[in-house]
């Protein structure tokens, strides 16, 4: 590790809000990531005289515990339970709901107030919303995570190549940037829509088209400066080639401000995400999403709890996010590591 690299790690456990919220992140993230152990209507782990069953992984007939139904096993339905239960026992995760699980045994019409079964209530259909809100979050932080990859490795490409050789290739990649900038996203999306049902590959899909201009300027700005640097006229006097010029003494450089501008692409992107889901472009119907909760909310003003659970988790994430980036932007300061 060199000293810079040390002083910069310095720098950010320093600033204890961001050091915080990036293992806060972490660990929401690292419980989102194994949402079937958490929240799940199938049991963890199940005893039947000798045999230790993993409902999770496998799939068992009813008839193997003595049922009349060679399909899978219910594990919520009573009669199985007491089969069950006679000569073995069940152990079911802290949340016995998945996300699309329908709890016909509400105290009331969904969506249901909370109650000591279900947290947070329940959705308009009956839905559990702790379990959706699990799901939705790990949906969110993973669909922003590979979309920032992505969107970063393309707009790093793209401003290098236009700061390295400017003149025509910088005019035109500007001229270009311009234009596609300014076509309606949402439109697209909308149009689109009526041809190809939108999924999680396809939403990433449209929105890479239009997120990887985020970082050419700045990238842009940092190779047209360091091209004219002696080191790197004397690497192109050695016949070195443009390449290796590029993505070997340049690109370190740009990646400074790269890496202090990723957070705040990935809240960015779940923001997109969570706004397509709201207004009804974003994922299936059905799926684990914390846009459509509040699409939700806003439809059953009478059950708070889904607007109120909604906004919960996404100004948490967004929060988390931000605080994290802060903490990058001042360890990659310059200023500070002189």
């Amino acid at each position: 590790m060199t000293p810079i690299t040390r002083r910069r790690l310095q720098h950010f456990s320093s600033n204890r809000r961001g050091f915080w919220s990036l293992w806060i992140f972490l660990i929401l993230f690292f419980i989102s990531l194994f949402a079937e152990g958490v929240a799940n209507d199938k049991p963890l782990l199940v005893i039947f005289g000798e045999r230790f069953i993993f409902p999770v992984f496998e799939t068992i007939p009813e008839t193997e515990f003595g049922g009349e139904f060679a399909t899978e096993t219910e594990y919520r339905d009573e009669f199985v339970r007491d089969l069950i239960e006679k000569k073995g026992k069940i152990y079911w995760s802290l949340i016995p709901y998945s996300y699309d699980t329908i709890n016909y045994n509400l105290p009331s019409a969904a969506p249901s107030a909370p109650t000591a079964e279900n947290w947070l209530g329940t959705d308009d259909q009956g839905r559990d919303v702790v379990a959706r809100l699990i799901y939705g979050f790990r949906i969110s932080v993973l669909f922003g995570l590979v979309l920032t990859i992505l969107s970063s490795i393309l707009g790093v490409a793209a401003g290098a190549v236009q700061g390295y050789f400017g003149g025509r290739v910088d005019i035109l990649g500007q001229r270009f940037i311009e234009i596609w900038s300014g076509l309606p996203v949402l439109f697209l999306l909308i149009i689109l829509s009526s041809f190809v049902e939108p999924n999680f590959w396809w939403l990433l899909l449209i929105m890479l088209l239009f997120s990887w201009m985020g970082l050419v300027g700045v990238v842009r700005a940092e190779f047209l400066r360091g091209r004219n640097l002696e080191y790197v006229r004397a690497a192109r006097a050695l016949g070195l080639s443009h390449g290796r010029i590029m993505f070997r003494h340049i690109l370190p450089n740009a990646m400074v401000a790269t890496m202090t501008f990723m957070p705040f692409i990935l809240s960015g992107s779940i923001t997109t995400l969570t706004a397509l889901d709201f207004l009804g472009f974003g994922l299936p119907p059905g799926s684990p999403s914390l846009g459509e909760l509040l699409a939700q909310g806003k439809a059953n003003l009478h059950a708070p709890w889904l607007g109120i659970a909604g906004f919960a988790v996404i100004a948490l994430q967004l929060s988390l996010l931000v605080f994290i980036g802060e903490a990058v932007r001042d360890a990659f300061d310059p200023r500070h590591n002189a």
